[in-house]
């Protein structure tokens, strides 16, 4: 131990404190070694501002007169849970509006009341004795309520993977928009600028540790959801006053095809107490690795096809079988290191003190995944042999085959087994209305397909999104090795 809390606390009393960002603190262990670093420098700072799914706030409107006690309660369309006190709620980001889904949110909601926007509350009741009031359709502001508290349990995670997508269709995910065939790359995260980083064995962070939280500031209350340290995804349980904060480190966003969230700011200060602390806070990119994860597979355990460094991963592209992959942040890095910047103000100006923390983040969590207690089908489970054509067949050889078949849907193939396209008895019908006798002039080239390992779910959710009865069934090559129709989902 070089220094204590006490310490250090004092010397930002007295306006000696040194503080440095986690960016300039490399650069100083670089140039002066470790043991220089933990004598001289007192405090590190950190941040990071990008997508934090598991986010949300509790809000107190005050009682009615007559009083009601919400049933269910909708703040700008978006349905927030009651469960608690009779006017308490919580809405949480990824939440969406009834009315417009997929344009906003829960996180909208948050960032227009700290704007201090007006947001309409429509409420409704089951009507008691004590509470008669059965509706409420009315606006207010964050200044107009009792307390407005950000309340996130998973924030602030140790790392994150990067995501592409092998699969011959675009993805839409958590990680943002996945193009075909390795087509982009996408991470989040600060690299060597983020909290749990640089503080990678929790030594300083724990229950009561005083953060910067969106703007204002917060607090650790311990570990946040799905905290895995021994994969090194830890997590962090955060909350702070709202009327403290700042639209510019709360922002709600949509995500395509995929649903809201909210960017959440956060930086956490680092206490230099030995010098194994002034080692750990001067990390640097080219040494934090994630892994390449590959989310065209539709399964949780998706595979892990290298690993990376946040050095590769900020250059703007990645190699992956050798072959050159545009990549980009869903983080902000210009936000993550003004969030550094502005604690480290806070600090050398007298106005945020350190606290140790009353118990620090568990070291031997294990994270636990969803027992399924029904068994899960796969495609596999449910397809049939496919019926096919080959490319180069009349129309009228694929029309007899329909009748003679029983089915509603033709696989067309090349000599390979490759496929091509897909014919339907609608597609026959419209073929001789029109009077036409080429297969390529019906033939759906652009065919939604499905492998053997996906879910059945994903495999429905396909056919329901784009309005089709089938899927062909390929393998990694595209080869045709089956079918699966509404039919047999049904």
């Amino acid at each position: 131990m070089t220094k204590t809390y006490s310490e250090i606390n004092e010397k930002i009393r007295n306006g000696n404190v040194v503080v440095l960002t986690a960016e300039e603190m490399i650069d100083f262990v670089d140039e002066h070694g470790v043991k220089v670093a933990a004598d001289e420098i007192d405090v590190v700072t950190t941040g990071t501002f990008g997508p934090m799914c598991s986010s949300g706030a509790f809000l107190n409107f005050g009682n009615t007169d007559p009083p009601i006690k919400f049933e269910h309660l909708w703040l700008n369309d978006v349905h927030a849970y009651h469960g608690n006190a009779a006017v308490d709620c919580y809405i949480g980001c990824t939440r969406m509006a009834d009315i417009s889904p997929f344009e906003y949110g829960g996180g909208h909601v948050i960032e227009d009341l700290v704007s201090g926007k007006p947001i309409r509350l429509k409420g409704n009741s089951y009507t008691t004795d004590c509470y008669p009031l059965a509706e409420v359709d009315t606006e207010f502001t964050i200044d107009d309520i009792n307390q407005a508290i950000l309340c996130n349990p998973r924030n602030g995670y140790q790392r994150y993977v990067c995501a592409v997508n092998s699969s011959e269709k675009t993805i839409y995910t958590y990680m943002g928009k996945l193009l075909p065939n390795f087509g982009n790359a996408h991470y989040a995260g600060a690299g060597s600028l983020s909290p749990l980083s640089n503080d990678p064995d929790y030594e300083t962070i724990g229950l009561g540790t005083r953060i910067f939280l969106g703007g204002g500031i917060g607090y650790v209350i311990g570990e946040g959801t799905q905290h895995s340290p021994s994969n090194r995804f830890g997590t962090l349980f955060l909350k702070g006053n709202l009327k403290q904060m700042t639209p510019e480190y709360l922002r709600g966003v949509t995500y395509e095809k995929y649903g809201t969230s909210m960017f959440v700011g956060v930086g956490i200060p680092i206490p230099i107490l030995n010098e194994g602390l002034a080692k750990k806070t001067a990390i640097s990119d080219e040494n934090l690795l994630t892994d390449v994860v590959d989310y065209g597979v539709p399964r949780r355990d998706r595979p892990k096809l290298r690993q990376v460094t946040y050095k590769e991963l900020k250059s703007g592209s990645i190699e992956l079988n050798g072959k050159k992959i545009k990549c980009s942040s869903l983080s902000s890095l210009f936000h993550s290191r003004k969030i550094a910047e502005t604690l480290k103000n806070w600090i050398l100006n007298g106005n945020f003190l350190l606290n140790p923390p009353a118990e620090t983040l568990p070291t031997d969590t294990i994270f636990k995944t969803m027992k399924l207690t029904s068994e899960l089908k796969f495609v596999k489970d449910l397809k049939k042999d496919a019926e096919i054509c080959y490319e180069d067949c009349d129309v009228k050889i694929v029309a007899e085959k329909i009748v003679r078949k029983n089915t509603n849907h033709i696989v067309i193939i090349d000599r390979e087994h490759t496929l091509k396209g897909i014919v339907t008895s609608f597609d026959i019908t419209k073929a001789i209305a029109e009077d036409k006798h080429e297969l390529n002039e019906i033939i759906t080239k652009r065919v939604f397909t499905t492998k053997d390992n996906e879910p059945i779910s994903n495999a429905a959710r396909k056919m329901k999104i784009n309005k089709i009865s089938a899927l062909p069934v390929i393998d990694d090559e595209r080869k045709v090795v089956g079918i699966i129709t509404s039919e047999e989902l049904m």
